[in-house]
């Protein structure tokens, strides 16, 4: 399955966008209710995916978010009950390049998906890896999720390998706004608490991220039963024996209630 990115853009006449991506793939759009290519949700193997768009609307005025809202209450935990949700740029990376560009994106749509108890987020668009701990508005948060950027299967653009939070890597803020999500808007403004009050890129590796690297490599996705999922992440060049990252994702619904259907 497949999700847009910022090199399907491919601007035509009449501003034609992602018109090559909407014709070569199959999306079960009209199944999940979507209207768009953009955005649709489909299950497998007891996981319940969302694959969301940033290169179209995702203000909670748009289509896109009341589709979202309506397919989040509509999921039975106790068919899928693990939550899995994948678009193209990360709100939580800490490398330089693409440093807080969908920030937009998040401050719109995060409170959506952490209240109906989204377990995994997956992100490209950052040629490294990365792993986060359970986080919700930049602060640790048993109940928020996991979010792993793993854009880094193999590129022409090169690896990233500089970090936001060390000495002198720090973008400005106003570079960091992408033109193609939401116009351009900026909403990457500086942090208001927390370790990183008053700055807009933290000066030390985030609390939040666990683990990162700028090496090419892949993710297995193993989901043993309704509480534990298995994420291993390999080097292309390791053998896969040899795990670069392997953390048993563990959900604990008890702890951390979904928003009732009729909220």
């Amino acid at each position: 399955m497949v999700i847009q990115g910022n090199h399907e853009f491919e601007e035509q006449i009449h501003n034609k966008t992602f018109v090559s991506y909407s014709s070569r793939f199959a999306f079960p759009s009209e199944e999940s209710g979507s209207l768009s290519t953009m955005y649709y949700s489909f299950n497998a193997g007891g996981i319940h995916f969302i694959m969301l768009g940033a290169y179209t609307s995702f203000l909670k005025s748009g289509d896109q978010y009341k589709w979202l809202e309506k397919d989040l209450a509509s999921v039975d935990r106790e068919v899928t009950p693990w939550l899995v949700a994948t678009w193209h740029p990360p709100w939580y990376s800490t490398y330089k390049a693409h440093y807080r560009e969908a920030e937009c994106m998040r401050v719109e749509m995060e409170d959506l998906l952490y209240q109906y108890g989204v377990d995994i987020v997956f992100n490209g668009h950052v040629h490294a890896y990365e792993r986060s701990n359970r986080v919700y508005n930049y602060t640790l948060d048993p109940c928020g999720p996991v979010y792993i950027t793993i854009g880094d299967g193999g590129n022409r653009e090169d690896m990233a390998i500089p970090h936001a939070d060390e000495p002198g890597y720090c973008p400005n803020p106003t570079s960091t706004p992408d033109k193609i999500i939401n116009g351009g808007k900026f909403c990457g403004f500086n942090f208001t608490s927390g370790p990183a009050k008053g700055k807009f890129c933290w000066d030390r590796q985030p609390d939040y991220s666990a683990l990162r690297e700028s090496s090419f490599g892949h993710g297995i996705l193993e989901v043993k039963n309704e509480t534990h999922a298995l994420w291993s992440w390999h080097r292309n060049q390791d053998f896969y024996s040899t795990a670069g990252d392997k953390v048993f994702i563990v959900r604990q619904p008890e702890k951390c209630p979904v928003k009732p259907k009729d909220a």
